[in-house]
């Protein structure tokens, strides 16, 4: 299939990813609607990959070696005993697992977008409606552009998906996610040999009843580290007031009772060098995700179409957000390489699709309620609670489930057809 026009809505990762795919697939025009007016690759923080899916995702061409990264290989738990700066150990688990740094994997991605794509950033989209022949997008500053077919990647708070499924979104699930990233030099007030201290190989969960902390270091982009976190924890009634509707809390916006609760959480539930290392960044430096999730009930409607947090937005314990918007592209991929109409590249993504959104979401809702909202007491807990934890919520897929993707031989591109 060769021809016709794609419309992205939203430019961060999936929305490059997205350019990238119908590029591949044989779209003749693709343009990005960005609603940023700046750079994105200085926004974000830290992501981790799968070692299994990103062979996958790089035998598909989205992921290389050219990428800064950092190979990760196990988890270790530690919860607050006493004195113990690192506190007690209560297990280990495997962790094969690449790090990122947000910023230069997208620009990895916007790289590889091809010449003939059209970014427009500070182009933010108003609306989106269907048209007898596709679909038609609407800009803030009124314009109006027509497109034979329109991705949706713009996120949790999506138009697309708003135009698509105007009653359906995501659903606050009590509790929040604090997050920061500083360069890996604040740690050595830590004290000396924080390498030796937490190797660099390692994943730290610290735990404690009704929450934890997750902290790995990521590339800095530069040839250094940064030490990246994210703290899970209900806050106290009357403190996350106006939060049942999807919405973030960047550097600089946190409340005076957010920064006390994450104080507390720091200095009295976590064991001492974890709760010291989060401390370490500066309180301009930290945001808030709260946890939302969702899935829309179809990844497409007619020629409007889902991809990443659009279409479903799973609790960040799955470890699978980046790698489930990359893979629900190369299927986007194979389903224009393969389709003779529209309607086909709406139908067989949808159906390839659909069913990993719904089961990535309901993993995170277990493993939400298993690590934060009915944590067990970490206090008595030791290697053998852990592996049962584990195996009850069902975490085979942690990391992404394995990408289902039909490859064309050699690697060739598409044969050339119409879109119709």
């Amino acid at each position: 299939m060769h021809g016709g026009t794609v419309a992205v809505v939203g430019g961060s990762i999936a929305g490059c990813a997205a350019a990238l795919a119908a590029h591949r697939g044989g779209a003749a025009e693709v343009t990005v609607y960005e609603r940023a007016a700046g750079h994105l690759a200085d926004r974000g923080a830290g992501l981790a990959v799968h070692n299994d899916r990103y062979a996958e995702l790089a035998s598909a061409g989205y992921l290389d070696t050219g990428i800064p990264w950092l190979q990760l290989w196990r988890r270790r738990w530690y919860t607050r005993d006493g004195a113990l700066p690192l506190g007690r150990p209560v297990g280990e688990l495997p962790f094969p697992f690449r790090t990122y740094n947000w910023g230069p994997l997208w620009h990895g991605l916007r790289a590889r977008m091809p010449e003939t794509a059209v970014f427009r950033g500070d182009s933010p989209v108003r609306t989106v409606e269907t048209s007898p022949d596709g679909a038609v997008v609407h800009l803030e500053e009124g314009s109006a552009h027509h497109a034979d077919l329109v991705i949706g990647a713009d996120g949790y708070r999506s138009v697309v998906r708003g135009a698509a499924f105007p009653d359906v979104g995501p659903a606050y699930a009590g509790y929040l996610a604090w997050r920061g990233a500083f360069p890996a030099e604040r740690l050595a007030a830590l004290g000396p040999d924080p390498d030796g201290v937490w190797p660099v190989e390692d994943c730290v969960f610290a735990v404690f009843p009704g929450g934890h902390a997750v902290i790995y270091r990521i590339p800095d982009g530069t040839g250094g580290h940064r030490a990246n976190w994210v703290l899970y924890a209900v806050p106290p009634p009357g403190t996350a007031l106006g939060l049942d509707s999807p919405t973030s809390l960047p550097p600089g916006t946190l409340s005076e009772a957010l920064h006390a609760c994450f104080a507390q959480v720091t200095g009295e539930l976590l064991p001492p060098y974890w709760g010291g290392l989060l401390q370490l960044t500066r309180p301009e430096e930290l945001f808030i995700q709260p946890m939302y999730d969702f899935t829309a009930p179809h990844y497409a409607a007619g020629r409007l179409l889902l991809a990443g947090d659009a279409a479903t937005v799973a609790r960040p314990h799955t470890g699978s957000g980046a790698v489930k918007a990359l893979q629900d592209v190369t299927v986007l991929e194979t389903a224009i390489a393969a389709a003779s109409t529209w309607s086909e590249v709406s139908a067989a993504y949808g159906a390839a699709r659909g069913p990993v959104g719904v089961s990535m979401m309901e993993l995170g809702r277990r493993l939400g309620e298993a690590l934060v909202l009915r944590a067990p007491d970490w206090r008595t807990a030791d290697q053998a609670h852990l592996d049962a934890l584990w195996a009850g919520a069902g975490a085979a897929a942690f990391g992404g489930r394995v990408l289902q993707r039909e490859r064309r031989s050699g690697g060739q591109p598409p044969a050339h057809g119409t879109v119709r």
